[in-house]
């Protein structure tokens, strides 16, 4: 961190160059060079040593990082998908790939979980907190229902240590773990259920329970919460978001003691609507020495809450996070330059060959999956998917064997599968799937659209569905299907078939992608019967690209 005499140059110098800056740069209504939020054709690494946001242009919802030694390491929340807690990896906070999943197995938190019941859309896994202590990467988290829970790992990529809830208790949000010079661990969280009063406790020892009795309440306003706890330079600082208005912001507070007292609140940075208000992440510093915030976008769209880098600069004292305004506060960035010199772009979506012995860490199941429905190991390189019935019919938000990726929001991308047909048993379906969740007492599969196959009565016939409504096209004689579906910055899906991946027929054009349930679309694929626990298919390979580039 820098020292306080640079700090005061930082803000001199931030001040001396605002209006340069402003006029230099687009203002925080646009999302750079005119273009409206969501209608960027640059983004990420830009190959020429700067970067332009989002660098994640996908839904990456309620981010941390943390950087230990020249890596750094991300969390983002998962709600009802499996497993749970994506876990990122990155040299230079913009390009990144998925490593892991902090919590392989959702039913150590709620059998709503489960492909059983399938009843947590919109709950299940929330904001967290990665820290490295000890030696350990630590991961604490909370759920609406079920409260707040802890694991810990001796490598971002796992194994990680069974959950163990830390509080029992609905109603709780946002929350950290922090740990003093002394090694003394303390823990913060939001109880949005009482008027979003923000707690702070003592954790024990072992960072596993909360002291009892050492609970007490330091902050509450409207809509507080997305919590961190960090010491910089001696001082203590208390980062939260709140709703001042119809805008969501992010503040702070700070303090010479873990007990206060606590300042005023400062703002760091303007509330902006246009640019979805970045608001939820984790303040880090660079090898370089310069600071810098990884953060969603707090509103969402069809592609759910993007990620962008912003620049962190010290103004006396406070962290005031993307370029600082007449005022010293903070407005949107939306290009900088790269932290590192020497790159390598990646993504953490991707195509799949299923060779690995392993299901590929891009991928999340919709809901704890069926453990004996789904294998890598009968018959190598393939995925096979069992099918069984679901909970509701052909309603695709309740089908047990849904495996999918996020989708992403560039000026063009496809998603393709190759299917093998062969296994497919008398009232089995498979294919693509294109899903949010928004369901709805008159139509609960509103929002969902898929392309594939059914067998009736022996054979084998495209069909397509929307909002639940199953369409029977053609006879299929081949035994084996491409299925795709591309998008671009418009949101509109166009699925279509190919007998050889080279040819492709349209089935189902102008799909429109949609946000639900805190989430944005997924595409993936599936198979289920509602007639009974027979038939499956064998997925072979996944071919993802993402604006012409192939992760």
């Amino acid at each position: 961190m820098p020292t306080f005499p640079e700090r005061e140059l930082s803000r001199w110098c931030a001040v001396a160059l605002s209006g340069l800056l402003a006029a230099a740069m687009t203002g925080p209504c646009q999302a750079g060079d005119g273009v409206a939020w969501g209608d960027w054709t640059r983004w990420g690494d830009l190959g020429n040593g700067r970067y332009r946001n989002p660098v994640l242009p996908a839904d990456y919802s309620d981010l941390d990082a943390i950087r230990v030694g020249d890596d750094y390491y991300a969390i983002s929340s998962t709600f009802q998908f499996s497993p749970g807690m994506a876990v990122l990896h990155s040299r230079d906070l913009v390009n990144w790939r998925t490593v892991g999943h902090a919590v392989p197995d959702l039913t150590q938190i709620s059998p709503e979980l489960d492909w059983k019941r399938m009843n947590r859309y919109g709950r299940g896994i929330w904001a967290g907190t990665i820290r490295h202590h000890a030696g350990r990467f630590w991961v604490y988290f909370g759920t609406p229902e079920e409260g707040y829970f802890v694991t810990s790992a001796e490598r971002p990529e796992g194994p990680w240590a069974p959950l163990h809830p830390l509080l029992r208790s609905p109603g709780w949000d946002d929350c950290a773990p922090f740990w003093d010079d002394d090694g003394k661990g303390y823990f913060i969280g939001t109880h949005f259920s009482d008027g979003y009063k923000i707690h702070l406790w003592e954790m024990t020892a072992d960072s596993l329970d909360l002291v009892p009795g050492s609970d007490r309440v330091i902050y509450q306003s409207k809509g507080s919460e997305a919590n961190k706890l960090y010491k910089f330079d001696g001082t203590y600082y208390h980062f939260f978001s709140e709703v001042q208005g119809d805008l969501r912001v992010m503040m702070m507070r700070r303090a010479p003691s873990i007990r206060g007292p606590w300042s005023e609140k400062r703002q760091l940075m303007q509330g902006d609507r246009a640019a979805m208000e970045p608001n939820q992440g984790g303040i880090v510093q660079g090898p370089d020495g310069n600071w810098y915030f990884f953060t969603h976008h707090g509103s969402g769209d069809w592609a759910g809450r993007a990620a962008s880098l912003l620049p962190v600069h010290w103004i006396d004292g406070w962290p005031v996070i993307g370029r600082p305004d007449q005022a010293g506060v903070g407005t949107m960035v939306w290009e900088g330059r790269m932290s590192v010199t020497q790159s390598t772009r990646q993504f953490p979506q991707g195509g799949d060959d299923f060779a690995a012995p392993a299901l590929a860490p891009v991928w999340e199941w919709n809901y704890q999956p069926r453990a004996d429905k789904w294998s890598l190991s009968a018959r190598p390189g393939y995925l096979r998917l069992h099918a069984f019935p679901g909970l509701d019919g052909g309603n695709l938000l309740k089908v047990g064997n849904v495996l999918t990726q996020r989708v992403v929001r560039t000026p063009g991308q496809s998603f393709a599968a190759r299917i093998e047909l062969k296994g497919m048993a008398e009232g089995q379906h498979a294919g693509l799937v294109h899903f949010t969740a928004q369901p709805r007492a008159a139509n609960p599969a509103e929002s969902t659209a898929s392309a594939g196959i059914v067998m009736v009565e022996g054979k084998r016939y495209l069909e397509v569905s929307r909002d639940g409504v199953y369409t029977r096209l053609q006879p299929w004689p081949h035994d084996a299907i491409w299925l795709r579906s591309t998008w671009g910055l418009d949101g509109k899906s166009t699925l279509a078939v190919s007998a050889d991946g080279a040819r492709y027929k349209t089935v189902l054009p102008d799909f429109l992608l949609t946000w639900g349930a805190y989430r944005g679309s997924r595409v993936g694929v599936f198979t289920f019967n509602p007639a009974a626990e027979k038939g499956y298919v064998d997925v072979d390979k996944v071919d993802y690209r993402i604006d012409n580039h192939q992760y």
